[in-house]
């Protein structure tokens, strides 16, 4: 019905940066908030970034004033761009939705697969 498909991610060094994209598709009605989380090894999934259907953000404290979550509502495409990265940044990364499908006619939350983020130091 609804899928998010995420790309991006990557390997990078200390420091460098990252682009990820997620594009919804399918039965999609609208799309109200949108987010990023993410997972390291070990540990329970996080919550990064949100923004809301105006444009609203909020990120977790530990990647303020580095990562910056944007969307394109026209696309129905979530972005993130990831700067200053560090090790403890890597953890696959998930692409959030709230979507609202012609199907069910209903808000539901939508995951993408994950996408590996991993920062070498």
């Amino acid at each position: 019905q609804v899928q998010l498909v995420e790309s991006g991610g990557g390997l990078v060094q200390t420091g460098g940066s990252l682009r990820l994209s997620c594009a919804a598709s399918g039965y999609i009605a609208s799309i109200n908030a949108m987010g990023w989380y993410r997972q390291a090894p070990g540990k329970q999934r996080e919550l990064v970034a949100t923004i809301s259907s105006g444009g609203s953000t909020n990120y977790v404290d530990s990647v303020k004033g580095r990562f910056t979550i944007s969307r394109d509502n026209a696309k129905n495409t979530l972005y993130m761009q990831m700067n200053s990265l560090k090790p403890e940044d890597t953890a696959v990364y998930y692409c959030n939705a709230e979507v609202k499908s012609i199907v069910t006619r209903r808000f539901d939350t939508y995951w993408g697969q994950g996408t590996q983020v991993t920062v070498s130091s």
